[in-house]
C-alpha cells in the first residue's frame, strides 16, 4: 500500500502511478515501479495531479522543482488510463 500525494489515500502500489528522483537528481515517471531512486505516488486521476501540483506535493517530496514535462507526462498518462475520475 502506498499514499496519493495528491488525495492522500493509501492505495495498492500497482493502481499508482510512481514519480521518482534518480540519485543523480533527475526528475522522471516510473511505471514499471523498478527504476531505483526515491519515489512518490499518484492516483492516474487528473483531480489528484490538480491537487498535488497545487499544494507542491512533489516538490516537497523530492526536496527540488519539478520540471513542466514531468506534469505534462503525467497528464498524458493519465488521458491513456481508463476509469479516470469525473
Amino acid at each position: 500500500m502506498r499514499q496519493c500525494v495528491g488525495c492522500r489515500e493509501m492505495r495498492p502500489k500497482k493502481e499508482l502511478i510512481r514519480v521518482v528522483k534518480s540519485p543523480e537528481g533527475a526528475i522522471s515517471l516510473d511505471f514499471r515501479g523498478k527504476l531505483p531512486g526515491r519515489g512518490a505516488y499518484l492516483c492516474p486521476d487528473s483531480v489528484c495531479l490538480a491537487r498535488a501540483r497545487k499544494s507542491k506535493a512533489l516538490e516537497r517530496a523530492f526536496a527540488q522543482a519539478i520540471p513542466p514535462e514531468v506534469y505534462e507526462r503525467l497528464e498524458e498518462q493519465m488521458k491513456e488510463v481508463p476509469g479516470d475520475a469525473p
